[in-house]
C-alpha cells in the first residue's frame, strides 16, 4: 500500500478565546484542513498526485494568550513525525517565532499570518491580511474620508506596534495626523477610560490595529460611550464573521480577503452550495490547498528540499482570495504568494459585510 504524503498543520490558537465558549478550540484548524482537502481533491483528480495527502495536527497555544515555548514544541513534533512541509503558525507573534525554526529544521512551512517578517529560505507566506499593506489601505481609507486628525489605539504586541509603524508612515505621506495613539492590552475586556479619553481629544475618526480581541471592545466602548464618528479596524475585522463580534463592530471598514467579483470564489460556493458567513475562510483555506497541492505536484522529489523546490516553481497559479485577476506563486528569492490586489475593503452593516 501506497504511504501517504503527511503534511503538518500547528494550531496554534488563532480563535482561541473566541471558541472557548463553544469548547471547541480546534474548529478553526478543523475547517482549514476541510478547505484544503477540495484543492487536494482536484489536483489528484487531474492525475497530478499518485498517493493521498494525510493531514497530522498537533497543537502548541501561542502568543498572546500563550507561549513561544508552545509553538517551538509543536514545530519540533511535527519535525520528528516525518511530515514534508508544515501549514501555519497562523498568528503573526507566533509566525515570527517559527520562522527560524523552518530553516534549522531544513523543513519547507507556510504560516498563513499577515507577518512580512515571517518569511525566510524555509518560511513562506500566504498572507491573510498583512501588517503593512492593510495599514496603507487603512491610511488611504482615512484620507479619502477627508480625516485630518484620527485617534489610534492598537495592541501592545508585535502586531500592534508594526501595523501603527506602517500607518503613520503613510499618513504622513496623505496629511493625516495620527499623533494621538495608546497601546492597550492584546487581551483587555475594559478599554472605555482610552476610547474615552480620545474622544475628548476631539479627534475626527477612530482606528483599531492588533489581534482583535481588544478590538471587540474598542468598539463596544465607543457605542457605550454615544460616539459617533468615522472608524476602521485591520483585518481583525474578518471577525465578525461571528454575528455576535459582527453586531458589536456594526459601522466598522476593515480589509478583508475576500471580494464579490472573484469567479473562483464564487463558482466554490456554488459548487459547496455555500452559505457560511466566514466566506474569507473557504477563499483563504482553497488557496493554501492550492499551495500544498501545487508544491507537493511541482516537487521533483517528495522529500522537504523537494517540496521546497515544488512551491517555488508555483506561478500565476488562479487565487480565490482577494479581487478577481489576484494570483499565488512564489520564487527563488519570493515568499509572498498572494499578487495583485489581494485586500478588499469591506464594511459591517447589521451584521452583513459589504464590499466597499
Amino acid at each position: 500500500m501506497t504511504s501517504a504524503i503527511r503534511i503538518g498543520i500547528i494550531d496554534d490558537g488563532v480563535g482561541s478565546r473566541d471558541a472557548a465558549a463553544s469548547g471547541d478550540g480546534g474548529a478553526v484548524y478543523k475547517q482549514l484542513e476541510l478547505d484544503m482537502q477540495l484543492a487536494v481533491d482536484k489536483v489528484t483528480g487531474e492525475g497530478r498526485l499518485d498517493r493521498p495527502v494525510e493531514f497530522v495536527h498537533e497543537e502548541g497555544i501561542g502568543l498572546p494568550s500563550g507561549t513561544a515555548f508552545a509553538v517551538e514544541q509543536a514545530t519540533a513534533a511535527l519535525v520528528a513525525q516525518g511530515v514534508l512541509l508544515i501549514v501555519g503558525p497562523g498568528t503573526g507573534d507566533n509566525a515570527i517565532v517559527a520562522t527560524p525554526l523552518a530553516d534549522r529544521y531544513e523543513m519547507p512551512m507556510i504560516n498563513w499570518s499577515a507577518s512580512e517578517r515571517a518569511r525566510s529560505d524555509g518560511m513562506f507566506h500566504l498572507q491573510v491580511g498583512s501588517h503593512e499593506d492593510e495599514s496603507i489601505l487603512m491610511a488611504r481609507y482615512l484620507a479619502d474620508h477627508g480625516l485630518r486628525r484620527v485617534g489610534v489605539l492598537y495592541d501592545r504586541s508585535p502586531i500592534g506596534r508594526r501595523h501603527v509603524d506602517f500607518l503613520a508612515e503613510e499618513c504622513e505621506l496623505l496629511d493625516v495626523n495620527v499623533s494621538t495613539r495608546m497601546a492597550i492590552a492584546p487581551l483587555a475586556t475594559d478599554v472605555t477610560a482610552e476610547v474615552q479619553a480620545l474622544r475628548d481629544q476631539g479627534v475626527d475618526g477612530l482606528v483599531y490595529m492588533g489581534l482583535g480581541w481588544a478590538g471587540r471592545e474598542v468598539a463596544r466602548a465607543r457605542t457605550a460611550l454615544g460616539w459617533d464618528v468615522p472608524r476602521i479596524m485591520n483585518a481583525a475585522g474578518m471577525r465578525g464573521a461571528d454575528p455576535e463580534y459582527a453586531r458589536d463592530i456594526d459601522g466598522w471598514a476593515y480589509p478583508d480577503m475576500y471580494s464579490d467579483d472573484n469567479e473562483l470564489l464564487r463558482s466554490l460556493r456554488e459548487s459547496l452550495g455555500d452559505d457560511r458567513r466566514r466566506v474569507g475562510g473557504l477563499a483563504f483555506g482553497y488557496d493554501m490547498g492550492q499551495l500544498v497541492a501545487e508544491g507537493i505536484a511541482r516537487a521533483p522529489e517528495l522529500t522537504r528540499s523537494g517540496i521546497k523546490d515544488g512551491l517555488e516553481h508555483i506561478k500565476l497559479v488562479r487565487a480565490a482570495e482577494g479581487h478577481e485577476g489576484t494570483s499565488l506563486g512564489f520564487g527563488k528569492w519570493e515568499r509572498g504568494a498572494l499578487k495583485g490586489r489581494y485586500l478588499v475593503l469591506r464594511q459591517w452593516r447589521d451584521t452583513v459585510s459589504i464590499e466597499l
